[in-house]
């Protein structure tokens, strides 16, 4: 089976879209029965679909949102994938077969509190996901998924151009590899980006950021007057991959 890991284009078209799925676990969920599905079922029954690569997440040890999750990230070369998706699960049989135990939890055995999504399309500056080659070989790398909500929508695409003017080029010098960076389209918190980075191991992680934070160019283009006040929220999550993870 082929994925599109690593691409180069720019047109409109071309651009992908990505759906992050977060499953909240909860104080009375089964983390376990989750991520069995996903390995088992879900995962497996995406990429006969020519879906991938797909990731799965779980939050690091240097976590500090205090919240058990698994997050799904499903690249989708358009928005209309997502329909298409679902009814090709309710058509697979061997999909059907791996998720019974999960899908015939009662509504008082959900094995977790609530899913949510974003939808997201990629940008100018990395309109594609990339994992780069020798990427799952690391049996220590971890990832960064950030969300930074602006106030407003103009104040929303002005923080998308901020990354498409400069921004990416810094995070590369720096040794933060992204995966992928999109707007958000649909989800909780708009207007909003999202992106999702990776690292050799937790200490090259550390000192990334602290060369992205005294980089000359991110001196230079964080004092942009037209970008200040870009961004009022951040969300962080420190994270580890599955074992059956794509990414």
């Amino acid at each position: 089976m082929s994925f599109l890991s690593q691409t180069s284009v720019s047109a409109e078209d071309s651009k992908q879209y990505y759906e992050v799925r977060t499953y909240v676990i909860g104080d009375n969920g089964d983390k376990a029965a989750v991520d069995k599905y996903l390995g088992d079922a879900l995962v497996p029954a995406l990429g006969r679909q020519n879906i991938g690569p797909i990731g799965v997440f779980e939050p690091s040890e240097n976590d500090e949102n205090k919240s058990e999750r698994l997050i799904v990230v499903i690249p989708l070369t358009s928005a209309d994938q997502l329909p298409a998706i679902h009814a090709a699960l309710a058509n697979d049989a061997d999909y059907q077969a791996a998720a019974k135990s999960y899908l015939d939890r009662g509504p008082k055995e959900s094995p977790y509190q609530r899913i949510t999504s974003e939808l997201l399309i990629g940008m100018d500056c990395m309109p594609q996901l990339t994992v780069p080659a020798g990427t799952l070989d690391n049996k220590d790398r971890v990832y960064e998924l950030r969300l930074y909500e602006s106030p407003n929508e103009r104040l929303g695409n002005l923080k998308v151009d901020m990354f498409n003017s400069g921004e990416v080029p810094i995070f590369l010098d720096c040794k933060i590899q992204p995966i992928f960076i999109g707007q958000c389209v649909v989800g909780p918190q708009t207007p909003s980006l999202t992106y999702l980075t990776v690292y050799a191991n937790e200490e090259a992680r550390n000192q990334a950021w602290v060369d992205f934070r005294k980089h000359p160019d991110w001196k230079v283009l964080s004092k942009v007057a037209k970008y200040a006040g870009t961004v009022s929220h951040i969300d962080k999550h420190v994270l580890v991959p599955r074992p059956y993870s794509q990414m």
